[in-house]
């Protein structure tokens, strides 16, 4: 399943992706070009607004009721059921798969702490980011999950 996230939803759009979803997002997207890219790509649309949901579009809109991330990304996974993520599997940034890597291809990019106590990373091959899954992606997991 593929979404896509207005301004008003740009956290939500983050998380989704933390959680592996495919969410298209840019906070410069007009109500026309959300459309466009929806029904262009398959993509449900994820908005606050109620007058985006109302307009006529082929493509599915989820009128997100919360103004919190967590109650929204809970209404998301439960609107449409989802379940077997893949946390970590999307760049937070530009929404590409991430490709694993050796780690000494990111030596230089990376800090050396990191370097010595890491043993997966993965790189956005678009814009270059490194992820690895260090302390900071179980608080982010932790969270979303509300287990903190």
């Amino acid at each position: 399943m593929k979404f896509i996230a207005d301004v008003m939803v740009g956290k939500l759009a983050r998380w989704l992706r933390v959680l592996g979803l495919d969410v298209a997002y840019s906070n410069k997207y007009t109500d026309d070009e959300i459309i466009q890219v929806a029904e262009k790509e398959d993509r449900v649309i994820l908005t606050r607004d109620a007058g985006l949901t109302k307009r006529r579009t082929k493509a599915p809109c989820l009128l997100v009721s919360s103004g919190n991330y967590k109650e929204q990304v809970r209404q998301v996974i439960e609107e449409f059921g989802l379940k077997d993520f893949a946390v970590f599997s999307r760049c937070l940034e530009c929404n590409v798969p991430l490709q694993a890597v050796d780690k000494d291809e990111v030596f230089e990019r990376i800090p050396p702490f990191v370097y010595l106590t890491q043993s997966r990373f993965a790189i956005c091959p678009f814009c270059q980011r490194v992820y690895w899954h260090g302390t900071h992606a179980n608080n982010m997991l932790n969270r979303i999950l509300d287990r903190n």
